[in-house]
């Protein structure tokens, strides 16, 4: 019975992921669309956009290939699960400080607006899936 419901939990993650991957992709093509569609010199908007559909896409083909690897844990699968998503909450934390990174070097010396654009892209990607992950690992420690 355990093992059912950490793979409900799991299944649910996944599908958060889902839902934030296309929505990303989504409303990355759909402003990149628009930009380039009339001709707009809105380099924030493009870069940001860009940025946007970019991660979505791998984070849906990331999402999938873990949807096709969805199984029934043990408790050594469990924690190997708990740690993968440390790890990941951890990997989004770094790609957060990417962004801002990328951000604070666009903006003070070069005014930069695609890089500025892209490395607020790359923040809203790194918000959005710390807050998945950190949701998930609250979910995890109930059951691990």
């Amino acid at each position: 019975m355990w093992s059912d419901t950490l793979l409900a939990a799991e299944r649910n993650h996944l599908i958060r992921i889902l839902i934030w991957a296309v929505t990303s992709a989504a409303l990355g093509t759909t402003v990149v669309t628009i930009v380039i569609g009339r001709r707009m010199s809105a380099p924030i908007a493009l870069w940001f956009a860009t940025q946007t559909l970019a991660w979505g896409s791998v984070e849906l083909i990331i999402a999938a290939a873990r949807w096709s690897a969805l199984s029934m844990r043990d408790v050594s699968g469990a924690t190997r699960l708990d740690r993968l998503n440390w790890f990941a909450i951890g990997l989004d934390v770094g790609i957060i400080a990417v962004g801002v990174t990328a951000v604070l070097i666009a903006w003070r010396p070069a005014r930069n607006l695609r890089a500025l654009g892209g490395g607020l892209g790359v923040v809203v990607q790194g918000l959005g899936l710390l807050v998945l992950d950190l949701t998930f690992a609250s979910i995890l420690a109930r059951l691990v």
